[in-house]
């Protein structure tokens, strides 16, 4: 219950009781019960805000390669002494899924910027040629350090590609191209789209729709398959699905591949919880937290995907629990999770990753039976994240995928389904069901866009509201969320929330500026 919760954060508020144990950079923490709560301060909202900063700033200020080229696009782990591996396999895709989160909760320019600078670099130096049998899709890895070109897979060498890779940073472009509007987005995204449309099979228990790993240029798909199997085809749904709602492109193809990608998911892993590999570096077969938790997730989202939606969803939440929890800091009522078969070792990125499916599946279904112990696995990730924005993996290295862009969206996810998670004393708009560009905070309003006109968000505000208007119509104060739903309106300070948790549903308009008490 969601007055369960804020009793917590109340409770957890001014306690700060220090443990022996030292995890990662910090001792933990606890409340009065025993359990973990964030090193940075005992109020969850002021912790996971101070991550979020920490990590973009860290990110925003690192250094430049010696060919010129910003650290992030060269290599996949951060070290003073510059690690000598290349890029990430979902790294440029990851980090524009965060910051397209990340934006509208700052409303800083500078995010936006970041965001077309990596996706410039990636088009311009990064994608198989058009004449390609495997055309326009973003190569993962420079497979020549400070080439800076992109040209190739981490272990199968250069001229492979894995296609789930591509069609996430297809997605991220759609929505790259609804934030700044310029053309150069949407067409890559077309033709990453109509790539994947082109080739897909219907795949069967050892074959998915596309194969994890292919040659880009050899003929035949038998001989281009260099690993035939991975379920991580989210990415993927999600560009078709940008496109179809969009009208552009081939929309009768991508409906129909959409649709052989739902059945297939269905079909096998849903059945098999047979997931797949998704890490780069990993040479043997292995099943993975991340491709199961992201499939849930867009499950949650889009609840015409299966009518049996709630009972799939608490059905790979409880998989990946069972599979990944570990059981070492049980003590302080926290399970945080392991990467993968091949790794079993917690991560910042996936604990933070299942604690926000679970608070987006509470949000969802109204069962809250796991939310607590979420909120536990997102302030034990925190403890990865060293004062200065470096985010380590447990054990591990300085990871630009984990800590980074597979790291800040799961707490923006985390706070738009539980948004006394958000900072109180704080302006953000933290996500809705549609883009949102153009935001302006200031001492005496919030005014952003959607891309589309009929669309929700949850924002946490700080200022007393005197009214919201979308496209100049000043809208109505509702008395539910079931009521917001229905009809165009808001809601502020709904019993059993917290204070400053704002929902705005608007219909016929994208321009939406809500307007602090006091200003004439």
């Amino acid at each position: 219950m969601r007055t369960t919760l804020i009793a917590f954060i109340l409770v957890c508020i001014g306690i700060s009781a220090t443990a022996a144990e030292r995890l990662q950079y910090h001792e933990i923490q606890v409340d009065d019960a025993g359990h973990i709560i964030p090193w940075y301060s005992p109020d969850l909202g002021l912790s996971y805000d101070f991550c979020i900063r920490s990590v973009w700033n860290f990110w925003n200020r690192m250094e430049y390669c010696p060919n010129g080229v910003r650290y992030y696009l060269q290599h996949q782990v951060w070290k003073p002494e510059h690690d000598p591996r290349g890029l990430g396999g979902d790294q440029l895709a990851m980090a524009l899924s965060s910051w397209s989160l990340l934006y509208p909760y700052l409303g800083d320019d500078q995010v936006v910027e970041n965001m077309k600078y990596m996706a410039d670099f990636a088009l311009r130096r990064g994608t198989s040629s058009p004449d390609a049998l495997w055309p326009n899709l973003l190569y993962p890895y420079n497979t020549e350090l400070h080439s800076g070109r992109l040209d190739g897979d981490m272990r199968a060498g250069k001229g492979y590609l894995q296609p789930d890779k591509a069609g996430a940073f297809g997605a991220e472009l759609v929505t790259l191209y609804q934030i700044t509007l310029e053309d150069r987005y949407l067409d890559a995204a077309i033709k990453i789209a109509d790539a994947l449309a082109d080739k897909i099979q219907p795949g069967d228990a050892s074959q998915s729709p596309w194969p994890y790993r292919v040659h880009a240029e050899k003929g035949g798909l038998a001989d281009q398959a260099y690993a035939p199997y991975t379920s991580n085809w989210t990415g993927a749904l999600r560009l078709f699905e940008g496109l179809i709602n969009m009208n552009r492109g081939s929309v009768d193809r991508y409906r129909k591949a959409y649709g052989m990608t739902v059945s297939w998911l269905k079909d096998y892993p849903l059945k098999s919880f047979n997931w797949g590999p998704f890490f780069e570096d990993i040479k043997d077969y292995s099943n993975t937290e991340i491709n199961a938790d992201t499939l849930c997730w867009f499950i949650l989202e889009h609840p015409d995907f299966d009518p049996e939606w709630k009972n799939i969803a608490r059905g790979i939440l409880d998989w990946s629990q069972k599979q990944f929890g570990n059981p070492n800091w049980s003590q302080y009522g926290v399970y945080p999770i392991n990467e993968q078969t091949a790794y079993m070792v917690p991560g910042n990125s996936h604990t933070s990753r299942h604690a926000s499916v679970e608070l987006i599946y509470a949000d969802k279904t109204g069962d809250d039976a796991n939310k607590m112990g979420a909120v536990r696995q997102l302030s034990w990730a925190t403890y990865m994240v060293d004062y200065d924005g470096k985010n380590r993996y447990f054990h591990d290295d300085v990871w630009l995928t984990d800590g980074y862009g597979d790291y800040v969206r799961h707490y923006l996810r985390a706070m738009a389904a539980a948004p006394e998670l958000a900072p109180g004393g704080q302006n953000h708009i933290l996500g809705g069901t549609s883009t949102i560009r153009n935001v302006i905070y200031s001492a005496d309003s919030i005014r952003y866009e959607t891309w589309s006109p009929n669309a929700i968000e949850t924002l946490r505000v700080a200022f007393e509201v005197k009214s919201i208007l979308s496209g100049g119509k000043e809208l109505s104060r509702l008395n539910s969320r079931d009521e917001l739903h229905e009809k165009e309106g808001f809601t502020l300070n709904l019993p059993g929330e917290a204070r400053g948790v704002l929902r705005v549903h608007h219909i016929s308009s994208n321009n939406i500026e809500i307007i602090r008490i006091g200003l004439e």
